[in-house]
């Protein structure tokens, strides 16, 4: 029997007892984890591919430690160019343990809200709305609403609307042109 499982946008195989290595998880170390199926296939009978189905599908798992990764170096050359460049990094990994991989005869319940109601029993939740609606004094009547208002009623014929006279186009303004006044000749001094 094994199931396909989604954790952290990756798919993984996995049988029960087996130990994966997954992105960091932000649980704490021995902290049980609820993996998503995407598939399961039991040792007798069809697989179950999705639906109702794959949502009575459980896989848990254990944190195991959190760990980081080998490291991975990176390095850029442009030769003739005198460009060289060298980083690197570690992942940050989890480690968990697949621990029990089941088929539930219906689906799990959906978890309660955490806060005051999931803590007091029924009983008293019930009891305490009943007293404090005695408590409260009734609001006052509303003043009734209004009448929408009365429709005017539509004139047969309606009028077009008056015509106006076209206003009169005038061309744009333009500068007078400049007088050309006669060139002057000049005088010799040489008395001819």
């Amino acid at each position: 029997m094994y199931a396909i499982v989604k954790v952290g946008g990756k798919q993984y195989r996995v049988e029960k007892g087996d130990e994966l290595v997954v992105d960091r998880m932000h649980e704490d170390e021995g902290a049980k984890v609820a993996l998503e199926p995407l598939l399961f296939r039991p040792d007798k009978g069809d697989p179950v591919l999705g639906g109702d189905d794959l949502a009575k599908v459980k896989v848990e798992a254990t944190v195991k430690g959190h760990e980081r990764g080998k490291k991975i170096h990176v390095l850029k050359f442009k030769p003739k160019k005198g460009y060289k460049r060298r980083s690197g990094h570690r992942s940050e990994l989890t480690r968990l343990e697949v621990g029990d991989i089941k088929l539930l005869t219906r689906r799990p319940a959906a978890a309660a809200p955490k806060g005051e109601a999931a803590a007091k029993p029924k009983g008293e939740a019930v009891a305490k709305p009943k007293a404090e609606a005695a408590a409260k004094p009734k609001a006052e009547p509303k003043a009734p609403a209004r009448k929408p208002a009365a429709k005017k009623p539509a004139t047969a014929a309606k009028k077009p609307a008056a015509a106006k006279p076209a206003a009169e186009k005038k061309a744009p303004a333009r500068k007078p042109a400049a007088k050309k006044t006669p060139a002057k000749k000049k005088e010799s001094d040489d008395g001819s």
